[in-house]
């Protein structure tokens, strides 16, 4: 468990930061910035280290929101540095060629930043949904004492485990993987629900390489669904990753058998709110298919960077590919018939 948390903490991207060419007030123009950004961080938390790199070239005045673009994409704040990558990166660059903006901030687009405590009050939030999920309430997120949850804050931006486990682990915020037996797979596996980000992104050309896949050019070609997984303990070593994915998402593999409980919104994080005390009901919902399941492809899922094999026992990606805030991000590709 400990080697594998330590890959996702100090797993990181090599980013070559451009300022936009229309904020440029010097010849010559500034070269890059090279950063490595930590893969569970988030894009507005590295601009104390940008804004001195700039800071000689840019118009005179106070700076408006700072935020990133993609080739030309407006790149969304809250989610993860990492997953943000995977998703918009079907083939691997490296560096990340990204472009920063200190002026023109697109509020039809993102949801309003103001800098890290923005950034903290997302992650703390997800950690109170993350809580609602795997526990029914969030009442040990929402009692923290403020010393640990500056800490446990603290222990995110500065990439510290150490400190991270000692004061997540005061929150009994423990999942199903918790239950999982390293490779023998004969760990009993408790029920639970475990708390999915998942981005789906679907194509209806095929493509044999990563480097041939559509580019993603608009959030509206993402969507993105925030549902838990429910995990049974006597199916648990059985239940794959596939199966976990395929659960998520009924409109493309329906399931005659089952139905599926949603958590909360799709397609728009910018609504998110914590359930209230007396709970907002996870309701179960039979979702019409939109594709016969047999015309529906997985072509890709990335989770923390890697491509995990479909048949892993999912109760294993749970334990080791979780990010802090108890959020398991997948980004799925998938292969769909074309619509007329």
């Amino acid at each position: 468990m400990e080697e594998a948390q330590k890959y996702v903490w100090e797993g990181a991207i090599p980013l070559q930061i451009h300022l936009h060419e229309s904020e440029v007030t010097t010849l010559p123009t500034p070269p890059p910035a090279l950063i490595l950004a930590p893969r569970i961080g988030y894009l507005p938390l590295l601009v104390p280290q940008i804004k001195p790199h700039f800071s000689n070239a840019l118009p005179p005045g106070s700076p408006d929101t700072v935020w990133f673009d993609y080739n030309g994409l407006p790149l969304k704040w809250y989610i993860p540095t990492g997953v943000l990558f995977d998703l918009l990166c079907a083939e691997p660059e490296r560096p990340w060629n990204l472009t920063v903006h200190f002026r023109g901030y697109p509020s039809n687009i993102l949801v309003p930043c103001e800098g890290e405590d923005s950034v903290k009050w997302s992650f703390i939030n997800s950690l109170k949904e993350a809580a609602y999920i795997i526990n029914g309430n969030c009442k040990n997120v929402m009692n923290m004492s403020q010393p640990d949850q500056v800490e446990l804050w603290r222990s995110v931006l500065n990439g510290n485990l150490e400190a991270y486990v000692r004061i997540s682990s005061k929150l009994k915020l423990g999942t199903v993987g918790d239950e999982y037996a390293d490779g023998g797979g004969q760990g009993q596996v408790k029920t639970g629900r475990v708390p999915v980000r998942l981005y789906v992104w679907s194509v209806s050309e095929d493509f044999d390489d990563l480097e041939d896949a559509p580019q993603i050019d608009s959030w509206d070609k993402i969507s993105y669904i925030n549902r838990p997984v429910e995990i049974h303990g006597e199916e648990g070593n059985y239940f794959t990753l596939q199966d976990a994915v395929k659960s998520i998402l009924p409109e493309y593999f329906p399931n005659k058998s089952s139905t599926n409980e949603e958590s909360s919104r799709d397609e728009d994080e910018n609504e998110q709110t914590v359930p209230s005390e007396e709970g907002e009901k996870y309701l179960s919902e039979n979702v019409e298919s939109r594709y016969p399941s047999d015309n529906v492809e997985i072509k890709l899922v990335r989770i923390q960077g890697i491509e995990p094999k479909m048949e892993i026992p999912f109760s294993w990606v749970v334990k080791n590919l979780t990010n802090p805030e108890h959020y398991l991000h997948i980004c799925v590709c998938l292969k769909v018939p074309q619509v007329l």
